[in-house]
């Protein structure tokens, strides 16, 4: 269901001006964060910058600015000596509403945030970098409010959309391994010792740590089990060609997919959408099959401990036969985004594995900037989802991919044969058939060693000898 306007949680917007920063590199990563914030389901109506030598600073922001944005939030602008108790349990309180919240809440379509002052009181403050158990403390101690960082926002939005089972397994792991150094002690149990057993004399605030331990411990052998699935799977996969669809977030590669594949996998306009590696024929079916697998998209500054955590389903993209490099081409900063792709996959190993650059939404881009792109990329693939002819192209060029280095020749199948055919037609690409006393024969097109096996195996008789595509 859909929130009402009055329901919509407000929030500020953070972001620092570091050294090494441009200030459209800000405002660039700030219209992310913002994109990131209303996929949550808040509602983004300010931001604060600010220009620092450095994000680690205790309070990250000046003294003045901090009791500026105090002003939006209610707060005091000043960091108590002390963690008060109440704003403890208000964070704990901030982070259960957005579990709850979690349960069948969609994305909700609010107003992008203003750069003018703000009017209405913020709810939350979100920076845009990753912040420290100490810095966190700090700004809620002086805002008054609940405060999440990058990472912590991106982690709730995995959370959210994670749908099978391997994927929830993922997010868990690196949800509490982002929680566990920032529990803090509340209602004044610091003092506190674990009774009896293992955990005697050991704080709450300890027992609660090493719980979490205990837990990312399971689910990482939970998760173990489900990979040696994964594993076995793919190792029946070995011998068909795969095509990887890998890029930023919302670049369109859910919609190629379905374009590709004719399969009704989820399409929507927001980060994210896609976190569970979906594989299907490419259809209309080739000979031979080529199987197309959408993986889940990227993102600047995507937490180490996700990347980790999705490992095993990043390895559809280490294995794949050809990785298809998919960006959004009306974005101005695709290039940035291409480079971010490049590097989270180099994180898994993927770092050789044959590739083309895609080009997508070419249907948004002006023609003195399509062909000023055609320029700077000779080698890409320009398409759009929507247009069917460019569908059509794209699928031409991988059937002939796959088919460079092949053989071609022609072969006589023995009416007598069982099951000669139906392994033919599904590893070869037949390109001619006939027929004469004695038996098929086919003109057939494949790899050397799917030709070996399959004339060894039926004791095929070859018509003419075969000759390199």
């Amino acid at each position: 269901m859909h929130k009402t306007e009055s329901e919509i949680k407000k929030a500020v917007l953070i972001g620092l001006q570091l050294p090494q920063v441009s200030e459209s590199e800000l405002n660039s990563s700030l219209d992310e964060l913002s994109r990131l914030v209303i996929t949550l389901g808040y509602q983004p109506i300010g931001r604060m910058t600010q220009k620092r030598d450095s994000a680690k600073n205790a309070m990250v922001l000046g003294e003045g600015k901090l009791k500026d944005l105090a002003k939006w939030t209610g707060g005091s602008g000043i960091v108590a000596s002390y963690v008060d108790p109440k704003k403890s349990k208000a964070s704990l309180k901030f982070e259960k509403n957005l579990e709850a919240a979690a349960e069948g809440e969609t994305e909700t379509d609010v107003a992008p945030e203003t750069e003018t002052a703000l009017t209405v009181q913020a709810d939350v403050a979100i920076v845009d970098h990753d912040l420290s158990p100490s810095q966190l403390r700090n700004l809620e101690s002086a805002l008054g409010c609940p405060v999440l960082d990058r990472t912590g926002v991106i982690i709730e939005i995995f959370s959210r959309h994670a749908k099978t089972k391997a994927a929830r397994l993922q997010v868990e792991i690196a949800r509490l391994t982002y929680v566990a150094p920032r529990l803090r002690e509340t209602g004044g149990s610091g003092d506190q010792q674990g009774g009896g057993g293992k955990g005697a004399g050991e704080t709450s605030l300890e027992l609660d740590r090493r719980r979490i331990r205990d837990r990312i411990k399971e689910l990482k052998t939970e998760l173990g089990s489900i990979d040696n699935e994964h594993l076995t799977r793919r190792s029946h996969r070995d011998q068909e060609i795969t095509v990887a669809l890998v890029g930023y977030t919302n670049a369109g590669k859910s919609s190629l997919m379905r374009a590709l594949t004719g399969s009704e996998v989820l399409v929507a306009d927001k980060l994210f959408a896609t976190l569970d590696t979906t594989i299907r024929p490419m259809h209309p079916e080739s000979q031979p099959k080529i199987l197309i697998s959408d993986t889940v998209g990227f993102i600047k500054k995507l937490p180490h401990d996700l990347v980790a955590s999705f490992k095993s389903t990043l390895d559809e993209a280490l294995h794949a036969s050809l990785l298809l490099y998919v960006v959004d081409s009306a974005d101005p900063t695709f290039r940035s985004q291409l480079t971010v792709t490049q590097q989270t996959l180099a994180e898994v190993g993927v770092t050789n594995t044959a590739n083309r650059l895609v080009l997508n939404k070419i249907d948004r881009l002006p023609p003195e900037q399509l062909q000023a792109l055609q320029l700077e990329y000779p080698e890409a693939i320009f398409i759009s989802t929507r247009d069917s002819k460019d569908i059509q192209r794209l699928r031409e060029f991988l059937i002939q991919h796959f088919e460079e280095g092949m053989l071609e020749e022609e072969i006589l199948v023995s009416y007598a044969l069982k099951g000669a055919v139906g392994e033919i037609r599904a590893k070869l690409r037949v390109l001619a058939e006939t027929h004469n006393e004695k038996g098929f024969i086919f003109k057939v097109r494949g790899h050397e060693k799917e030709l070996k096996q399959i004339k060894s195996k039926y004791k095929i008789e070859v018509v003419k000898p075969p000759v390199v595509n």
